[in-house]
């Protein structure tokens, strides 16, 4: 059995949870011309052992496995991108107050199926966790960390407070509002909060000319 850890609310995080983070692997996701930022399995397994998702360990022997099976590799690798793309659209959903589309559920739920019959609960330094029984070997764990961590998320109290950027350029990046009036508007105050005020500076400035 295999204990998944790290998948859980972490305010370290600019998005709040790891799953976001994930979804934030697409720069301007909501715009016309969204930029990539993962390229390859490879790139999967490094971003996922960097958020604390993958073990080093466990990254290396997936590096491996790769290397000698690459196109399994890229199978896997495109059904991540897949999962992402279902997983970013069901939280938009949630954010707007609307349901889910069931296609992307159904994305979601052909890689959770095959963990559920594997579940148990054990004990992990004093507390109950979950414990997966899947090989943490194979090309397809990866998809695996990330359905549990989206459903973490899913299913929490945490859900209500997914908001998503107010960037009007089309950043669309996904966070878990944990502020204390929950009244986040920006996945940065320095970044896409800052050219918002710059462009209502310039709109006052054009007003005032005229």
């Amino acid at each position: 059995m295999l204990p998944i850890l790290n998948i859980g609310l972490n305010t370290d995080l600019k998005s709040g949870h790891p799953i976001l983070e994930f979804t934030n692997t697409v720069g301007n996701h909501a715009s016309d011309h969204p930029g990539e930022h993962l390229f390859g399995y490879g790139d999967l397994l490094a971003w996922m052992g960097n958020i604390g998702l993958l073990q080093e360990e466990q990254v290396q022997v997936l590096k491996r496995k790769a290397a000698a099976q690459s196109e399994e590799s890229t199978s896997a690798f495109a059904r991540s991108l897949e999962l992402r793309e279902s997983i970013y659209r069901i939280f938009v959903a949630q954010t707007k107050g609307e349901s889910p589309a069931q296609d992307d559920l159904d994305v979601l739920n052909s890689v959770l199926k095959n963990l559920t019959g594997g579940a148990q609960i054990g004990q992990e330094s004093g507390r109950f966790v979950w414990q997966w029984n899947f090989d943490e070997t194979s090309l397809e764990a990866p998809l695996s960390i990330i359905v549990l961590a989206a459903v973490d998320l899913m299913t929490s109290e945490n859900i209500k407070w997914v908001g998503q950027c107010a960037d009007e350029g089309g950043c669309g990046w996904l966070f878990v509002d944990t502020s204390k009036n929950h009244s986040r508007r920006w996945c940065d105050i320095n970044d896409c909060g800052n050219r918002a005020k710059q462009r209502r500076y310039l709109q006052r400035a054009r007003k005032q000319k005229t």
